[in-house]
C-alpha cells in the first residue's frame, strides 16, 4: 500500500506497518483458533443434535460470502476502523457509526469470553485455583506484549499457532486410531455432517449460532490495514485463505469427535464435553492436554489479537471524534494504541468476573453483535459500489453480499429471545448515542461525496 493512502483519507500515518501477509495469515488463524472448537463443543453438539460438523460447515459458508464483502471495502477504504469505517464510507457516517457499535458489542466481549474459557479448562486441570486467578493472569500478559507492539503480537501469535497445530494433530491422529479400534463402540459415519432423524433448518442453525463464534476472528484482519507492509489486497485475500484454512480444520475436529462419542445427551459437563471426549479416545493426558491446549490458545493466542483489534476500533472511532479523544492516542515508542489497550484490559478483568461461568450466554452475546454488523456491511458493499458509484458488477457488489446477508440473517433470527433482547437493547442505546453526537455537531466527516 502507498504511504499516502492513510494520508488521501485525511488521517496520519501513526500505526506501525510491521506486518506481513505471513503475519495477516497467522493474525486470522490465532484469532479463529484452530482448536476453537475444544472449547465450545459440547454447546454446538447438543445444539445440533450430534450434527456438529454440519453446523461448522454452514457457519464457513455463511461467513466466506461475508469475508468476500470484507474484502471488498478493505480494498476500497483501507483503514483500521473495519466495518465501523467500511459502513460510514459506504453508506453514511451515522450507519458507520451503529456498525461500530454493534462490533463493540463483539469485540469488547471477545476477550472476556476467551478468558472465561480459559478459566473453566483449566479448572478441570487446577481445581484449587479460583477462576478468577486465571483471568488476571492472562489480562496481564496479553496487555504487557499489546503495549510492546504489532510485531511482538505478531512473533507471539507464530509460537502459539505451531502449539495449537501440534496439539490438534495428536488429538486427530489419536482419534482417528481410537475409531479405527471401535473405541467406546466409535465407527465411521457421515451423522456428524447430516443424520435426517434429527435434521431441521432451524435446530442446526440455532447451533450455527454458536459455532460461528470460532469464525469470527477473520474480520479482525480488517482491523490491521494500517499496519500491512502489503496493500491493501493483502488484507482481503488473508481473510479468505485463513477463514477457508481454520473451516476445514473444524469440520475434521469436530467430526472425528463425534464419532468417538456420539451420545451428546451424556456429557458429564457440557462445558467440558471435548476433554471428555478427549480422555476417552486416549487417556486422561489427552484429555488434559486439550484442556490445557484450550487454556492457552483462547486465553492467551486468541484474547491477544482480540484485544489488539478492539483497540484499533477503539482507536478509530476515537479519531474520529466518536468516543473520547484519549483512546486515539498513540504510544511515542511503541506505535500501538496504547490507552485504548489498557481500557480493553479494565473491561476485561470486570467483565471476567461477572461472566465466570456463563460461557453460553457470552457467546451468544459476542455474535449478536458481529453477524448484526455484519448484515450492515454486506448493504454496504451493494450501496457504495452499485448505488453510489454505479458499478454494474452485480456478482461481486449485489449476488455475493446478497448470499451473505441471506445466511446470516437466517443465523441472526435464531438467536435466544435473551439474546435478542440484550442484543437490541445495546443496538438502542448506540442509536440514542448518535442521534446525540449528530444534535451536538460531532461530524467525524467521514463521507466522501
Amino acid at each position: 500500500m502507498k504511504k499516502q493512502s492513510v494520508e488521501k483519507f485525511g488521517y496520519q500515518q501513526e500505526l506501525k506497518r510491521g506486518l506481513s501477509f505471513t503475519d495477516i495469515i497467522i493474525y486470522g488463524l490465532i484469532f479463529m483458533v484452530p482448536i476453537a472448537p475444544f472449547g465450545v463443543y459440547g454447546e454446538v453438539m447438543v445444539g445440533a443434535k450430534g450434527m456438529v460438523a454440519l453446523a461448522y460447515l454452514i457457519g464457513m459458508v455463511g461467513m466466506i460470502f461475508t469475508a468476500l464483502s470484507y474484502a471488498r471495502m478493505s480494498e476500497e477504504f483501507p483503514l483500521a476502523g473495519s466495518v465501523y469505517a467500511y459502513v460510514g464510507r459506504g453508506i453514511n457516517q451515522h450507519l458507520g457509526f451503529i456498525a461500530g457499535w454493534l462490533i463493540l458489542l463483539d469485540y469488547i466481549l471477545v476477550p472476556t469470553l476467551m478468558y472465561v474459557v480459559s478459566a473453566a479448562a483449566l479448572g478441570g486441570v487446577l481445581p484449587g485455583v479460583p477462576a478468577w486467578v486465571w483471568i488476571i493472569i492472562f489480562v496481564i500478559i496479553n496487555t504487557v506484549i499489546n503495549y510492546l507492539g504489532i510485531e511482538m503480537t505478531a512473533r507471539t501469535n507464530k509460537i502459539f499457532l505451531v502449539f495449537e497445530l501440534i496439539v490438534l494433530v495428536i488429538f486427530l491422529v489419536i482419534g482417528i486410531t481410537a475409531i479405527a479400534n471401535g473405541v467406546n463402540g466409535a465407527t465411521f459415519s457421515f451423522d456428524p455432517l447430516f443424520n435426517p432423524d434429527n435434521f431441521s433448518l432451524n435446530l442446526v442453525l440455532g447451533a450455527v449460532s454458536i459455532a460461528v463464534l470460532s469464525f469470527l476472528g477473520f474480520d479482525a484482519i480488517s482491523t490491521l490495514s494500517e499496519e500491512s507492509k502489503e496493500g491493501p489486497k493483502a488484507i482481503g485475500r488473508g481473510m479468505i485463505i485463513s477463514l477457508l484454512l481454520v473451516g476445514v480444520l473444524f469440520i475434521v475436529q469436530t467430526w472425528v469427535a463425534a464419532l468417538i462419542f456420539p451420545d451428546y445427551e451424556s456429557f458429564s459437563n457440557i462445558d467440558t464435553a471435548f476433554y471428555e471426549t478427549a480422555e476417552i479416545a486416549g487417556g486422561k493426558w489427552l484429555g488434559v492436554l486439550t484442556a490445557v491446549a484450550t487454556a492457552l490458545a483462547w486465553g492467551i493466542a486468541d484474547a491477544l489479537v482480540a484485544q489488539a483489534a478492539i483497540s484499533r476500533v477503539l482507536y478509530s472511532m476515537a479519531r474520529d471524534k466518536k468516543l473520547p479523544q484519549f483512546l486515539s492516542k498513540v504510544h511515542p515508542k511503541y506505535k500501538t494504541p496504547y490507552t485504548s489497550t489498557l481500557l480493553v484490559a479494565g473491561i476485561s478483568v470486570i467483565l471476567g468476573f461477572v461472566f465466570i461461568g456463563g460461557i453460553d450466554t457470552l457467546a451468544t452475546l459476542v455474535n449478536f453483535g458481529a453477524l448484526s454488523a455484519f448484515l450492515l456491511l454486506n448493504v454496504s458493499v451493494f450501496y457504495h459500489f452499485i448505488l453510489k458509484k454505479k458499478q454494474h458488477d452485480y456478482w461481486n457488489f449485489l449476488i455475493l453480499p446478497l448470499i451473505g446477508f441471506i445466511v446470516i440473517g437466517f443465523v441472526w433470527l435464531n438467536f435466544s429471545s435473551l439474546t435478542k433482547i440484550v442484543g437490541l437493547s445495546w443496538l438502542l442505546v448506540g442509536i440514542v448515542v448518535t442521534i446525540i453526537l449528530a444534535a451536538k455537531g460531532k461530524d467525524a466527516n467521514i463521507d466522501l461525496d
